[in-house]
Parts: C-alpha cells; sequence; structure tokens
C-alpha cells in the first residue's frame, strides 16, 4: 500500500497527489512513470512521476479525471493509500547540454514536461516554454514553469489567458523569426504531439515526444503499448516512452487509443455518481 501524504485540486479535473514509495523516489528520473493500480479490481494505469523528494520518499503524480480510474484515484484523500505502485518505468529523459530547447505541454501534459524543463535547465541549456490549455481555468503549473524556463509562452485556445491559439502555433513563430534552437520537446495529447512533430520536421530539428498508447503491466511482455516508430515495433513500456516524432506512425497510434472507446465509456457511465465503487 502507498499512502497519500498530500493532494491538491490544480484546475477542474485536475489533481496533484503525492505519495509514499521511498525506492521509487531515490530511483527515478525525469521523463520515467509508474504503472498503479487504485483497488483490487482496478485496472493498471500509467502516470509520468511529475516529481520527487528523496529525503522525504515521496513522489508527486498530476492526472486528470477522463475515466473510471482516474475518477476513482480521484477520490482518495490524504491518509488513503494506493494498492500498487510499481516504477520508475521507462527510459529517463536524455538532457545533456544541447543548446537551446524548446518544451512544449498541452493540457495536463504540462505536468509531464516540467521536469524535463528543470533537467535541461539543470544541464545548462537555455529552456524556452511553451504551454496550452483549452481555457484560462485549465492552465496548470505557470508558475513552476517560469520558474525553470528563461521564457515562457502560454497559448489557450479560447483566448482567455495568454495569446489565442495552439502551442503549435507558438513554435512556428519561434521556427519563422528564425529562433536559435537545437532541439523541441513535446508532451500532451496525441494530436498535439502530431501537430507539433510536423512543424519541426521541415527543419530537420529534432523532436522527442513521450508517448502515451495503452499499457497494461509496464515491462513489455503484454504487448499493449506497441507503436511503430521508423517502421519498426517498439514497446512503449521498455523501449520509450520518448521516441523521434518524425518517425512515430501517428496515424496507428490514434487508431490504437480508441479500441476501448466504448468500454471505458460503459465501464464510466457505471461508476457514475459514486466512483469509490471499487470495480464493481
Amino acid at each position: 500500500m502507498f499512502k497519500i501524504v498530500s493532494k491538491t485540486i490544480l484546475a477542474p479535473q485536475v489533481k496533484r497527489i503525492e505519495v509514499e514509495a521511498l525506492n521509487i523516489a531515490r530511483r527515478a528520473r525525469p521523463g520515467q512513470f509508474v504503472v498503479l493500480r487504485v483497488n483490487e479490481k482496478g485496472e493498471r494505469i500509467p502516470l509520468t512521476i511529475a516529481g520527487q523528494d528523496s529525503a522525504k520518499g515521496t513522489i508527486t503524480l498530476i492526472f486528470q479525471e477522463i475515466g473510471k480510474t482516474t475518477r476513482t484515484l480521484g477520490t482518495l484523500n490524504t491518509g488513503d493509500s494506493i494498492l500498487d505502485l510499481v516504477g520508475p518505468l521507462g527510459h529517463p529523459t536524455k538532457t545533456g547540454k544541447l543548446g537551446t530547447v524548446v518544451v512544449v505541454g498541452g493540457g495536463v501534459g504540462v505536468a509531464e514536461v516540467l521536469p524535463v524543463a528543470k533537467a535541461f535547465k539543470d544541464a545548462g541549456n537555455t529552456v524556452i516554454g511553451i504551454i496550452g490549455a483549452r481555457n484560462r481555468e485549465l492552465v496548470i503549473l505557470e508558475t513552476e514553469m517560469r520558474r525553470n524556463c528563461d521564457a515562457l509562452h502560454v497559448t489557450t485556445d479560447d483566448g482567455s489567458y495568454g495569446r489565442k491559439g495552439f502551442v503549435s502555433d507558438v513554435l512556428q513563430e519561434l521556427l519563422a523569426a528564425k529562433t536559435p534552437i537545437n532541439a523541441v520537446y513535446a508532451i500532451g495529447p496525441v494530436p498535439m504531439m502530431k501537430v507539433v512533430a510536423n512543424v519541426t520536421r521541415p527543419y530537420n530539428l529534432t523532436t522527442v515526444v513521450s508517448l502515451n498508447p495503452i499499457m497494461v503491466d509496464g515491462t513489455g511482455m503484454c504487448g499493449a503499448c506497441r507503436v511503430s516508430v521508423a517502421g519498426k515495433t517498439k514497446f512503449a513500456c521498455v523501449d520509450g516512452p520518448e521516441f523521434d516524432g518524425h518517425q512515430v506512425n501517428w496515424e496507428e497510434l490514434i487508431a490504437r487509443l480508441a479500441i476501448f472507446k466504448n468500454e471505458e465509456k460503459i465501464s464510466l457511465e457505471k461508476c457514475s455518481g459514486d466512483c469509490r465503487c471499487q470495480g464493481k
């Protein structure tokens, strides 16, 4: 059992929890993730490690309540426990000194890009951050991102905060202005990462994305998280989760993510009104 020691609401349906997990906290690196199971009848889901405190023995997880499992997780409070927590999994982000790095976060992906931005900054890079959300209410971790970026651009789809538009619009403008950029790192919704990769492709600019396919065991045994990269089958849990965005088969990934949409909808409807239903 892994005890929740603090809980914060960052935005509607977006929550941050700090969890006691000493061994994971001591070993985790930016870009890695955990696989958790809330209760005995729950499914296994991956969540990126948004931060860790090795002295306290805790890790930080930030998630959006979009399905039954994340909604159930969101009902837990300080003092409650998560049944299973495995990690750290996946390869850490490669963060050597590259020069100028643009980190792009969309929606709750900002939680995942924050430790990466900090790691690039600590490695001596100039870090330009671009974060976006549908509206002002959903913008998260702006203060923390400003602390770890040399410059930060904020966008909202509806223009209610920052500049109106998408994160890819800002990136396109930076490239068109011939801003010296050595690499781009993007985390967020799959369509967003696909667009970012397409924006940088004509410039032959190194573009790393963190993929979020369906995942079960997190060890490469089940094969559920397979993705096609450069025409080869890769497993996001053990080969990734980070890949060259220009080599990802985005259409295949989008199709695979939609496989269980109907089942997810039914499960969420059954749980509606009481997500402490313990999987019933």
